[in-house]
């Protein structure tokens, strides 16, 4: 499968099929990674651990509570 590359803006764009960008698991706006080997261009999705997700937490950006509406079943609340 081929693709080409195409100016976007000051950068340049690759168009990846969404067959290829299923089998790894990139959705929009998914973060990636590039690694250059050699004369090859490796895309890899970029993952966070726990620890770096909950450290982007802040007082401004906690969600508050959430009212579920009442028990429906048997719920211990």
């Amino acid at each position: 499968m081929q693709s080409r590359i195409v100016k976007w803006g000051n950068s340049l764009g690759l168009r990846i099929p969404i067959s290829v960008a299923r089998k790894v698991g990139l959705l929009e706006g998914c973060p990636v990674e590039f690694q250059i080997a050699e004369d090859a261009l490796i895309i890899r999705r970029s993952y966070q651990s726990l620890e770096e997700m909950l450290a982007r937490v802040t007082p401004d950006n906690l969600p508050g509570e959430m009212d579920t509406g009442e028990p429906v079943g048997r719920e211990i609340w």
